[in-house]
C-alpha cells in the first residue's frame, strides 16, 4: 500500500490523513508535540469547510459541540448596526466551536496508530522513488510521499524554500473564549465591531460558550482589556469572563502567495504554504479544502507526481486571491485616520444585504467536493 507520511498534526494534517485514508492511501501523522493538548480558541467552520466535513462524514459530530451562525453583522464600537446579512440559507452551515473540540473529532476518527506524537522534523530528503524523514528523536522515517502539514513555521518550507519569517502586518490580535453568552446577544449571531485602530470579534461557539476575538494596532503589554473600556458592554463582558491564562495573543501575519508548493514527491498543506491573516477566519478552513483536494488528486491520477503537482495547481489560485483579500480586510479594518473611519462607516452602512452577501458567497460558496480534479 502507498505510504504518506504528513508532518503536522493541526487541522490540516489531521484532514489530510483522514481523507487520503478514506480514499484507500495509508496516511500517517508525525507531530512535534510530546501530546495533542486541548488548546487554542475558537475557530469558524465556514460553509466550505463545512462541505469537507460532511465529505469524511464528521459533520453531525461536529453539530455536537458547534455553535451555528446564522446572521452576521457590522457595528460600531458603541454597539449601534451597520449593516448586517442572514447567511441561514447557505447550503452548508456555518458554525463555530473551540479549536479543541474539532482537533479532537478529527483525532478520534484516525487510527490512533497512525499519529506519532514527539518527532520533530529535522530533515527531509527524497531518494529514488522514497522521501526519507529524519526526526530529532533519532527515528527515520522512510514513505513514497511527504506532505508538509506543519503550520506557519513549517520546518519543511524551510528546507524548501528558506523564505525567513512570515511578515507581521502591523498589529495584534487576541482570542479567547468566554464561558458565558451575553444576554445582549441573540442566539445564532457574528458580529464585529470597529473602532479607531481596534476591532471586537464575537460569536457562538456551542454548550453556551462565546468566542470572541480582539485587533488592535499596538503590543499591549500590560491590561489590554484596557483598550476596549466604553466600549459595547458585551465586549467587556466577555473578557473579564474568559480566564486570563487561555487568552491567546498572536501578530497577525501572512505571506506573500508562492507558486513553488513542492517538487518530487513532497508538497506543502496549508498555513505552511500560505499562512493568511485571521481577518476572514480562513486559515483552518482552507488547510481543509487543501487536505479534500489532494486526496480527490491522488484518487484520480494515482500515487503520483502528476497527481501532487495538480492539487498545488488547483490550489494556488484561490488560496493567493484569499490570503490578498483578508490583507486588505484587515488593513480597512485597522484604520485610525478619521475620513478614512467615516468612510468605511458610510460603505458599511449603505451596502446592500445583497452585494454584501455575493462578495461573501466567493469566499464561502467554495466546494472542494466538486472542484474538478
Amino acid at each position: 500500500m502507498v505510504q504518506i507520511a504528513i508532518i503536522g498534526g493541526g487541522i490540516g494534517g489531521l484532514t489530510a490523513a483522514l481523507a487520503l485514508q478514506q480514499s484507500g492511501f495509508q496516511a500517517e501523522v508525525f507531530e512535534q508535540a510530546p501530546e495533542l493538548l486541548e488548546v487554542g480558541a475558537a475557530i469558524a467552520i465556514w460553509s466550505n469547510a463545512m462541505s469537507v466535513l460532511q465529505h469524511v462524514q464528521l459533520a453531525e459530530k461536529i453539530f455536537e459541540y458547534a455553535g451555528v451562525v446564522e446572521e452576521l453583522r457590522w457595528m460600531d464600537e458603541n454597539g449601534f448596526l451597520l449593516n448586517r446579512v442572514s447567511i441561514s440559507d447557505a447550503a452548508s452551515p456555518a458554525v463555530a466551536l473551540h479549536r479543541s473540540d474539532l482537533q479532537r473529532t478529527l483525532r478520534q476518527a484516525l487510527p490512533q496508530s497512525t499519529i506519532h506524537l514527539a518527532h520533530t522534523l529535522v530533515s527531509h530528503q527524497q531518494h529514488g522513488d522514497r522521501m526519507i524523514a529524519t526526526f530529532a528523536n533519532g527515528n527515520s522515517v522512510e514513505s513514497d510521499f511527504l506532505i508538509g502539514a506543519d503550520g506557519v513555521h513549517s520546518r519543511v518550507r524551510a528546507q524548501f524554500i528558506n523564505d525567513g519569517e512570515p511578515v507581521n502586518r502591523g498589529y495584534t490580535i487576541w482570542r479567547g473564549t468566554s464561558p458565558i453568552t451575553p444576554a445582549a446577544i441573540p442566539p445564532g449571531i457574528g458580529m464585529e465591531l470597529y473602532g479607531r485602530g481596534k476591532r471586537f470579534g464575537i460569536g457562538p461557539v456551542g454548550l453556551g460558550r462565546t468566542g470572541w476575538w480582539a485587533a488592535a494596532n499596538t503590543d499591549y503589554t500590560d491590561r489590554f482589556t484596557d483598550l476596549f473600556v466604553g466600549w459595547y458592554a458585551p465586549v467587556m463582558e466577555l473578557i473579564e469572563a474568559t480566564p486570563p491564562a487561555s487568552i491567546l495573543k498572536t501578530g497577525a501575519t501572512d505571506r506573500e502567495p508562492n507558486k513553488r508548493w513542492g517538487a518530487g514527491r513532497m508538497t506543502l498543506l496549508g498555513d505552511a504554504i500560505h499562512p493568511t491573516t485571521p481577518n476572514l477566519g480562513q486559515g483552518g478552513c482552507q488547510a481543509m479544502e487543501d487536505a479534500l483536494v489532494l486526496a480527490r488528486s491522488f484518487e484520480k491520477y494515482g500515487p503520483s507526481e502528476q497527481a501532487l503537482r495538480n492539487y498545488e495547481h488547483l490550489r494556488h489560485r484561490r488560496t493567493a486571491i484569499l490570503t490578498r483579500i483578508s490583507r486588505y480586510y484587515g488593513r480597512v479594518g485597522q484604520l485610525e485616520n478619521i475620513l478614512a473611519r467615516t468612510l468605511r462607516r458610510t460603505a458599511l452602512t449603505l451596502a446592500p444585504e445583497a452585494v454584501a452577501l455575493r462578495s461573501m458567497q466567493m469566499v464561502f460558496d467554495y466546494d472542494a467536493t466538486k472542484v474538478v480534479i
